[in-house]
């Protein structure tokens, strides 16, 4: 078969190049889909059409935000539960992709169930770096933003760190007395990834760094981009499966939740993705435990609050054997949002993890 597009279908792709949702960076996603869909016409047009139809729906009104009770630089430590004079739990996320994938939605929001449960839960806000803050690598990031943040509370919080915002909550808990520690798909042991993503990761940081470097910072599309090469058939057939979905339906309203904030999120400083990079996925930094912050070398192992490694068993982002070793393991059959956003996320692990909490003092 001729893989190369047809006029009729250029001319499809230039009218899905609307400005108001979609992938980013959407040309790269339009190559993508064109090279899977090769072979299969029917998953092109159903990819087509899904796509059409996410940049064009109607989205619903988003939660009413959790007021700020402090804020370091740009970053702010949001508040959902009230004083209760246990140990507060701030739950921290990655610095890729924003924070409103603890609180994605009304009925879908870890943030607002576990403040139901009674916990005075927090959420940080990394907010968006200015050219100013270039030089701000992770370890910056712990050290002046998300400890400050910590301090302002009058008692040491739980620290429930997702993804990335896992490794950070690590370092944290190394530097500043803590209550307990929980991780949700945290990398932590880099040659747990696979050969073939590292290498990807690998090519992609080298190919971007330059532009980085001028820039002072790592533009969202590129990170996005390294997640679609790490699983590009999914990438495609999530959107032709969109395209069956019933108008106004749950599994449609959560598609389009978790699409906008996946295509969403500001840049990462150069510094920190340089770190993130070349210390952490190439030279296995953290997992070597040579990895140190303000000083310190982070060693889980060192740690001697109560901890918990939540991982999962069918995460691409961050495969089960990439999490830290922790005091408590636990693992799903969920993948690296589903075990936030899913449907069966409130019964896999945010009743669990607030049983947790509960009986660590959160």
């Amino acid at each position: 078969m001729d893989s190369s597009p047809t006029p009729d279908l250029v001319a499809l792709a230039q009218s899905v190049a609307a400005p108001q949702h979609g992938p980013r960076p959407l040309p790269l996603f339009l190559g993508i889909l064109w090279r899977e869909t090769a072979h299969d016409p029917d998953l092109r047009r159903r990819a087509f059409v899904g796509l059409r139809r996410y940049q064009e729906a109607q989205r619903p009104s988003a939660p009413p935000p959790a007021p700020a009770i402090a804020q370091v630089g740009q970053a702010r430590l949001l508040r959902y539960g009230v004083d209760n004079e246990r140990s507060p739990v701030i739950f921290v996320p990655s610095l890729i992709n924003p924070p409103q994938v603890l609180d994605l939605a009304q009925h879908s929001s870890m943030l607002r169930h576990m403040a139901a449960a009674g916990h005075d839960a927090m959420l940080v806000d990394w907010g968006a770096p200015s050219r100013q803050n270039a030089d701000m690598d992770l370890s910056g990031h712990v050290t002046d933003r998300l400890i400050p943040l910590i301090a302002t509370l009058p008692r040491p919080p739980i620290l429930v760190g997702y993804c990335l915002g896992g490794t950070l909550s690590l370092a944290a808990a190394m530097l500043r007395t803590v209550a307990g520690l929980a991780t949700i798909a945290a990398p932590w042991q880099f040659d747990g990834f696979a050969t073939s993503d590292r290498a990807e990761i690998a090519t992609l940081w080298q190919e971007a760094k330059p532009v980085c470097e001028r820039l002072g910072y790592m533009p969202m599309e590129v990170l996005q981009s390294g997640f679609w090469a790490m699983d590009p058939a999914r990438t495609i057939r999530k959107y032709a499966a969109f395209a069956d979905m019933a108008d106004g339906s749950d599994a449609a309203r959560a598609f389009m939740a978790v699409e906008d904030w996946a295509n969403a999120g500001p840049p990462l400083t150069y510094a920190a993705a340089r770190e993130l990079f070349e210390q952490l996925y190439a030279a296995n930094a953290s997992g070597q435990g040579m990895w140190t912050v303000g000083g310190t070398g982070v060693d889980p192992a060192a740690l001697t609050c109560p901890t918990l490694s939540i991982r999962s068993t069918t995460d691409r982002i961050v495969p089960a054997a990439a999490a830290p070793d922790l005091a408590e393991d636990w693992r799903f059959p969920l993948g690296h949002v589903g075990m936030i956003v899913s449907g069966r996320a409130r019964e896999t692990l945010w009743t669990p993890l607030s049983q947790w909490l509960c009986s660590h003092g959160g």
